[in-house]
């Protein structure tokens, strides 16, 4: 028999422990992040503020796309019911559109009552953390400092985090309409998006809007 090494034994040991504490931890902390991607989700405040902010999605020449329309939809819900006395619409375009998504935004909103001089065009930024950028310094130009803002529900964590740390006082109050929130399928698939994103996020400071191939900013 060979006689085993009581260094050797107890190295392994503490390796084998080393490596079961770090998948724990990483358990924990991606576990802890999906969770409050979703209690965030489930938060709706609409508290008074400066101006109601519509984080772009997907336009067709002008047109709003569904997700896109959800959120503008909630934006003039709050809106109407003085939530804010403006709202900005944001996003930029993609090579060869006519629009920017914020033109399209602002445009919807103007066909629906919301006059002109309430709304505000940010069309800067092709994902949420350079859109937030662009949105501050538009907001703070005008002597603003709060904003709500209107998204999808598992996107309110991250672009509420991005907004802070761009230098906005923002709370969220997302739409609960639309085809992200049609089933738990597609509720699961982007908790999972976003915890990735988020983590992503806090890790490098930088955006991770394409995880998962959606796009969606």
């Amino acid at each position: 028999m060979t006689a085993r090494i009581p260094g050797r034994v107890s190295a392994a040991r503490w390796v084998r422990r080393a490596v079961v504490g770090a998948v724990l931890i990483a358990l924990l902390v991606v576990g802890g992040t999906a969770v409050r991607v979703w209690q965030v989700a489930r938060l709706d405040d609409r508290s008074p503020a400066d101006v109601i902010v519509v984080l772009g999605a997907a336009q067709y020449n002008g047109k709003p796309s569904e997700v896109f329309r959800a959120r503008l939809v909630h934006a003039k819900q709050l809106y109407d019911s003085g939530v804010a006395k403006y709202v900005l619409t944001s996003g930029g375009s993609a090579e060869g559109d006519s629009y920017t998504e914020a033109e399209a935004g602002a445009r919807w909103l103007i066909e629906r009552g919301v006059p002109r001089e309430h709304t505000i065009v940010v069309g800067e930024g092709r994902d949420t953390l350079g859109t937030l950028h662009a949105v501050s310094d538009e907001v703070h130009r005008r002597g603003m400092a709060s904003a709500v803002l209107v998204s999808d529900p598992w996107h309110s964590l991250r672009a509420e985090t991005m907004a802070e740390d761009v230098g906005l006082d923002a709370w969220t109050s997302p739409t609960h309409r639309g085809p992200i929130v049609q089933t738990r399928e597609t509720q699961a698939k982007y908790i999972f998006r976003e915890t990735g994103a988020l983590l992503y996020y806090r890790l490098s400071k930088r955006p991770a809007d394409d995880i998962g191939g959606t796009g969606i900013s």
